[in-house]
Parts: C-alpha cells; structure tokens; sequence
C-alpha cells in the first residue's frame, strides 16, 4: 500500500537499495560470522624449529629497532633470517654487528644489481633456500610483534595446516585518512580470514603470514608470478592454498603491528600496488569482492539519490539506511573486538561510510592500473 503510494522513480530507486542490502546481509552473515569459533579454536602443541624470514631494503633504522622483539620470542628453537635486498644505508653494517649478539642471525645478501633485475621475490627465495628449518613464519623490517608470543602463537597450527594467516594491525593518526586505513585493514583481515574460513581463501598479508617449506617448492615457489613486482602474499596464497590446508588465527598474540602511512599519497601508493595484483585473482574471487563493493556503492549512491529527489519520502530511505547499520554492526561487533578494532565496534556507521568514499575512489583508480612486471 505505502509502496504504491511512491513516484515510480522513488520505487525503482528503493529496489535497488532493497537488492543491494539482501546482496551485503548474506555477505554479512555468511562470510563475516564464525570468528568468535576461530578464536576458541584449539591450538596444538608445535615446537618443531622455525625460520623467520624477513626481507630489507634500505631498513637499517627499522632493523636495529623491531629485530630484537623477534629475538626476543619465546620459543624453543628459531632462527631469523634476513635478506639484505641491495641495501644502501648501512643495513649490512648493523646486521654484521647483530650477528655477533644474535648467533642465530642468518644473513643473506642480494647484490645491488641482482636487486634491480628481480625484485623482492627473488630476495625471498634466495631467503628461503637459506633457511635450515621446514617452516616458515615471514614478516618485513617495520613491524613489530604485538606479544612475546607471537611466534609460538602463530606456528601452532603447522600440526594440522601449511598454510597460516595471520592479523597485521596498522597503527593509524586520528585523523580522517586514519580512519579510512584503520578501517580498510579491519575490513580486509575480516574479508580474507572470513573468505578462508568458508573455503575460499584468497589471500594473506606479508606482513604476518607462515607456511611449510614443502607447500612453498611443490607448488613451485613464485614462478607463476614471478615476472609481477607484487603479489608474494596474495598471489601466492592464491596458487597455493585449499579448503583444508588453511589456518585462520585471530589470536591477539599473534598480530604483528606497523605503522600506517601517513600521508594521503603514501597510502595511495601503497594500495594502487596491493590492488595492481587483483587482476591476477581467480575468476570466482574476483566476482565475489567485485559484487560485494558494487552492492556497497550502489547502496549508498541510491539512498542519497532518494533523499536529494524525494526528501519527503525520508522514513522510507531512512528505514533502509538504519537495517544496513544495525545488521552490519551485530555481525561486525564481534570481529571488531576480537581483531583489537574496538573504535570500529562502537562507530561503524561512520566508518563504513568513509570506507564507501574509499571504494569509490578506487573503483576509479582499479581499471588504470596494470601489474608491474620485471623485464
């Protein structure tokens, strides 16, 4: 009766937002639930030996002061493994000086003009043909463990898995931009994590991620995207990962934390590159994350459309906007605060909105970007 009562255009305007809230509560409830499991999960005993493995480029500063919160980790048994990419700022001095207190520093050099034809994929797989141990656990020079723990924390699913993804919180500023990053990595461990515990694992973050020796050499290392500059966490996940060979761990001693760009074009560097791989998806994943943000631009292009047409009509737009919010924050509370994301728990109608400005600017940007490759 009251719909009848609408201008055809206000109708067609409010199916639309209709459709795209059906299309975000089903990714809501079916792929953003099942956290509170994941961290109840059992975790079994694992103190096989472990090799860390970090790439640096030019990272003397950030070496000398998150390297010894690696060796400060309580486990039985590691080594760290650290390849100097072609640095040029003193990186090998200090690690020559940290290898006479840490003895279980293993150095691996790349030379400047081996760097230059190959990339940090190359680093990596000079890294891990190093490495003396079965299983890998990688991060990168500007991160800092959240826990003493985070290594035991991280590798206890190698019992089971080969393939591990871990949570790397951003330390954003309070400012807007802070707030689209803070957001932007919430949304993406609840994406990636969600994704995986349904069987679709799509990618992991560099930043905190571990896997087996044997899953790395059986699936050929890089090689299917080896000539792509991007990619050694998210493309690699992609080859290599199945509905069974997957651990999801959201346990707060696992994260491992870095600094947020600070900088509106830092950061916009920063995700044109992670982005520039998404081409390289698989068809089906692709056409997951493109429905969801799609769904989520229209949602909002559509409500204000109704309120810019037909302001006397807001119960009904406002009735629509009010559904979006409650269901999302029900399901997204509990991921916000097991994830350590608690501003997001308590402000997410601001949040996702700001995220909406950031799907839009992108969706823009995506279709310029190709994958740079090496020659």
């Amino acid at each position: 009766m009251f719909f009848e009562e609408l201008t055809f255009t206000h109708q067609v305007l409010l199916l639309i937002a209709g459709s795209s809230s059906f299309i975000l509560w089903f990714y809501y409830f079916y792929f953003f639930t099942g956290f509170k499991k994941l961290q109840s999960a059992k975790k079994e005993v694992f103190n096989q030996p472990v090799s860390v493995i970090i790439a640096a480029r030019n990272e003397r500063d950030n070496l000398e002061k998150n390297l010894p919160h690696i060796f400060s980790q309580k486990y039985p048994k590691f080594e760290v493994v650290v390849i100097n990419d072609g640095s040029f700022d003193g990186t090998k001095g200090l690690l020559e000086d940290l290898s006479k207190r840490f003895d279980n520093l293993k150095i691996v050099r790349v030379e400047l003009e081996e760097r230059y034809q190959r990339g940090k994929k190359f680093a990596l797989t000079m890294g891990i043909k190093a490495a003396k141990y079965e299983h890998f656990l990688f991060t990168d020079a500007d991160c800092i463990p959240a826990t003493e723990h985070w290594l035991s924390s991280m590798v206890s699913y190698f019992s089971e898995k080969e393939l591990i993804l871990g949570i790397a919180p951003l330390k954003v500023r309070n400012t807007p931009l802070g707030s689209v990053i803070n957001y932007e990595t919430f949304h993406t461990a609840v994406q990636y994590t969600g994704y995986a515990n349904r069987g679709l694992p799509y990618m992991g973050v560099g930043r905190n991620l571990a896997y087996s020796k044997d899953l790395f050499f059986t699936n050929k290392g890089f090689a299917s995207h080896q000539h792509l500059l991007s990619g050694d966490d998210d493309l690699f996940v992609q080859h290599a990962a199945t509905k069974t060979n997957v651990a999801m761990n959201v346990d707060k001693e696992s994260f491992m934390v870095s600094a947020a760009p600070s900088k509106l074009s830092e950061w916009i560097k920063q995700k044109t590159r992670h982005l520039s791989t998404a081409k390289e998806y698989k068809t089906s994943r692709k056409a997951l994350l493109g429905l969801y943000s799609l769904a989520q631009i229209l949602f909002y292009f559509v409500i204000i459309l109704c309120f810019i047409l037909h302001p006397e009509y807001w119960i009904y737009t406002a009735i629509f906007l009010g559904s979006k919010w409650l269901i999302q924050w029900i399901v997204m509370f509990i991921p916000a605060m097991i994830l350590d994301y608690k501003k997001v728990a308590f402000a997410l109608p601001y949040y996702d909105m700001l995220y909406t400005v950031y799907l839009i600017l992108f969706a823009f940007i995506k279709p310029f970007l190709k994958p740079k490759t090496w020659n």
